[in-house]
């Protein structure tokens, strides 16, 4: 597959980042599991993560702007492209020896999601998708699931935990979900659910009170690969939103209105 030079700069910033995490992964399922210990390893990690990328990039693009979950906005000169970053996309697996996390770097053109890379070190994979591109699993083509009825599908879903989101709603939610579907599953980091709906392996996703450098990459991964992405009310407007729903037209139209059913 050809990419193009940005999108050829995310990657190689997405990898160096994603060999650092990967020794430190190594690592951490070493450490006592004390809540100082490993918390403490997991959050130098990732801002080493982030400081990597954030070196790559600027080398690259020094007058671009960044969004990025742990040092939050960098202003640019450019105000018409923005990196939205999460250096390491699932803390909590990666604290627990779980090897579902990932780096997330997307490109905002004028409010617009133009390119997006999510890279999983500990299962070499790398996801990549440019507007009008394409989406791609290393060098596979990426198609979302073909099929086209809730009964027959597995959906992927982000559970609220301490301190995170409204309990009560969601589990109305997924009570309903629950009823119309083959299976729900929760892997831990939403960017690797959303590059799981543009690869087929889930045939939609859901979840609440999300971030743009959650979802950046995810969601240009979807649309490229001839999915849907949006909001609870339908917008498509999403980079901003907290709320995603995600899947081919048919999953996507359904998931959205089981999710909307009453009390």
């Amino acid at each position: 597959m050809a990419r193009s030079a940005i999108l050829n700069v995310m990657v190689q910033a997405a990898m160096k980042a994603g060999r650092s995490l990967a020794r430190d992964f190594g690592e951490v399922q070493n450490l006592q599991v004390s809540l100082k210990g490993p918390g403490d390893y997991v959050s130098q990690a990732d801002r080493k993560a982030e400081e990597i990328i954030h070196a790559e990039l600027s080398r690259a693009r020094p007058d671009y702007s960044f969004l990025m979950e742990e040092s939050g906005v960098i202003e640019g000169s450019d105000s018409q492209h923005r990196w939205l970053v999460d250096p390491l996309d699932g803390t909590t697996n990666f604290l627990h020896g779980i090897p579902m996390f990932a780096v997330s770097i997307a490109l905002e053109r004028q409010g617009q999601i133009v390119a997006g890379v999510i890279f999983n070190p500990a299962m070499d994979e790398l996801y990549t998708a440019e507007r009008g591109g394409g989406a791609f699993l290393n060098d596979r083509r990426l198609r979302v699931s073909g099929r086209i009825k809730l009964v027959d599908s597995v959906i992927g879903t982000g559970v609220p935990h301490l301190g995170r989101g409204h309990h009560g709603d969601y589990l109305v939610q997924l009570r309903n979900v629950m009823g119309e579907v083959s299976g729900i599953r929760r892997m831990g980091a939403a960017a690797l659910d959303l590059a799981a709906v543009a690869a087929g392996r889930f045939d939609g996703f859901w979840e609440d009170g999300l971030s743009p450098w959650d979802t950046g990459a995810g969601i240009i991964m979807v649309r490229e690969a001839g999915g849907f992405v949006t909001d609870l009310e339908g917008s498509q407007d999403v980079v901003e939103s907290k709320f995603i729903v995600a899947g081919n037209e048919a999953i996507q139209r359904a998931l959205l209105k089981t999710l909307k059913k009453p009390i």
